[in-house]
């Protein structure tokens, strides 16, 4: 069914109907509840927090276990929080809050296998090129260096690889930011 489907079916029920239909899925529906309540009293600040832990959780657990690293946990709590549709700051905060726990995970616990490699150069990537479309690159830019600098001490051109990523990112950034009219 077309969103414009939806929106005619909307337009011809009655008010009462719709209220109806909205508290069935927010009983019926996990993320139909949480969306609607961070709609009616949004607390982004409380929700980051609460989707951080969720990924410092899969690195540096704070129950006794072992940690999971589990990326498909980490980016599916991205992309969940996102769906909330928070400020761009609060989706880099989070970006780069799981980078910092993946890129000091390999610091702390030394090499790890390559789809773990891959899966942190393809998100620090992603972090990067967020940051840089959001003109945050100067909020985030000494965060970012630090992962740099956690990658370093891995093998199998890890350290290599994200520090090209942080590099050619922070080209872009620089290319991109207002020029100084008084400079010439």
């Amino acid at each position: 069914m077309s969103k414009s489907t939806v929106k005619k079916l909307l337009q011809s029920m009655p008010k009462e109907e719709i209220i109806a239909m909205v508290l069935e899925m927010y009983s019926a529906r996990k993320e139909a509840k949480e969306y609607l309540e961070f709609y009616a009293m949004p607390d982004e600040q409380g929700k980051l927090e609460e989707y951080k832990n969720i990924i410092r959780e899969e690195f540096y657990p704070q129950r006794r276990r072992e940690p999971q690293t589990r990326f498909s946990v980490c980016r599916k709590a991205v992309a969940d929080f996102k769906k909330l549709k928070p400020s761009a700051d609060a989706i880099a905060e989070l970006m780069v809050s799981y980078m910092e726990w993946a890129t000091k995970f390999t610091y702390d616990y030394g090499d790890m296998w390559e789809q773990y490699y891959n899966s942190v150069e393809i998100n620090f990537d992603q972090t990067i090129n967020f940051i840089i479309t959001n003109d945050l690159w100067a909020k985030y830019e000494t965060r970012l260096v630090k992962c740099v600098k956690w990658a370093s001490n891995s093998g199998y051109g890890f350290a290599d690889y994200i520090a090209e990523i942080y590099e050619i990112g922070k080209a872009k950034a620089q290319s991109l930011a207002p020029k100084d009219p008084t400079i010439t």
